[in-house]
């Protein structure tokens, strides 16, 4: 790649950056911790969509500052999942959106979110709401992206 070809994708990159961060401005506000009985619930809904489909993941839910309140691990899951869930988790929770939307923009060709700290670009992270507020993430690791995903929808089923 020629100099001039790496300054215009720095460039779009950072323009990317820019606008998602404006973009996260008209984002959900945070609002208050999510509880550790709330987390349980959620887990436990996503561990359930697991078990029927026979998948072993690891499930991580965090607040809305990124920390994490409660963890679970099927047996069996690869071991690099568990770190893999949490991250998925805290971007959901501190970017305000599904980690999809970072994917999404990195297939398109904005790398902006590969060189974000703590941003993992990669579908399986959901912000938790309530009351139109993010109160946590959770994320799970495991099987392919979009099956991680399915798992941690099935969490948020539980908070409906």
């Amino acid at each position: 790649m020629s100099e001039l070809e790496t300054i215009l994708q720095l460039s779009s990159g950072l323009s990317f950056l820019a606008l998602a961060m404006a973009a996260s401005a008209q984002r959900l506000p945070y609002g208050p911790e999510i509880t550790l009985d709330l987390a349980k619930k959620i887990a436990a809904a996503a561990i359930a969509e697991a078990g029927k489909n026979s998948w072993n993941v690891a499930v991580a839910i965090v607040d809305n500052h990124g920390f994490l309140v409660y963890y679970e691990r099927l047996d069996d899951t690869q071991t690099a999942s568990p770190t893999i869930a949490v991250e998925k988790a805290r971007s959901a929770a501190m970017f305000r959106r599904a980690t999809r939307e970072m994917q999404d923009g990195v297939n398109k060709g904005n790398p902006a979110f590969l060189g974000i700290p703590g941003a993992t670009p990669i579908a399986g992270g959901l912000p938790i709401t309530v009351g139109g507020k993010i109160i946590g993430g959770v994320g799970v690791s495991g099987v392919t992206s979009d099956q991680d995903e399915q798992i941690a929808k099935a969490g948020l089923e539980a908070v409906k």
